[in-house]
């Protein structure tokens, strides 16, 4: 069994020997490959990658590097830097984001809930884009979701 995504889990950053992991209170070397991890975590909640990506995009309405929830019912949304085909695909948990800046015209620095800070060759808007669907995302399943209670 690969890495199991959490709550404490901050980030996934793909690298030449399989996958870092950083959560709340350590760093983690994985030699699974990002997208095995990504993978199997979705089957762990029950459904394919493509799957979570097909809900993803129906709900937002985009099909283009669409969030995916992994568990809705702990609100575990990740969201991806860039096409999951480009080895450059970071995957973060949007709860996760406490904040992020441009450092340069094709960097940003994302702050985490601990105030961790990463630094990723990613622009802003790029990443705002990203940050903004999985925000979408999340306000679609909590509107739901508060539907189940009227």
């Amino acid at each position: 069994m690969s890495y199991v995504i959490n709550s404490q889990t901050y980030v996934l950053i793909a690298n030449k020997t399989g996958t870092k992991i950083i959560e709340a209170n350590k760093i983690i070397y994985s030699r699974t490959p990002l997208n095995t991890i990504i993978n199997d975590n979705c089957f762990i909640h029950g459904s394919s990658f493509e799957g979570r990506q097909k809900g993803s995009s129906y709900l937002i309405g985009t099909n283009y590097k669409p969030p995916i929830i992994l568990n809705e019912n702990s609100q575990l949304i990740l969201v991806p830097t860039h096409s999951i085909r480009n080895k450059n695909c970071t995957w973060f948990v949007l709860n996760n984001i406490l904040n992020y800046y441009p450092k340069s015209k094709n960097q940003i620095i994302v702050e985490f809930k601990n105030n961790t800070k990463i630094v990723l060759n990613v622009s802003y808007p790029v990443f705002d884009k990203q940050v903004l669907k999985g925000t979408r995302l999340e306000s679609i399943i909590r509107g739901r979701n508060n539907q189940k209670y009227l």
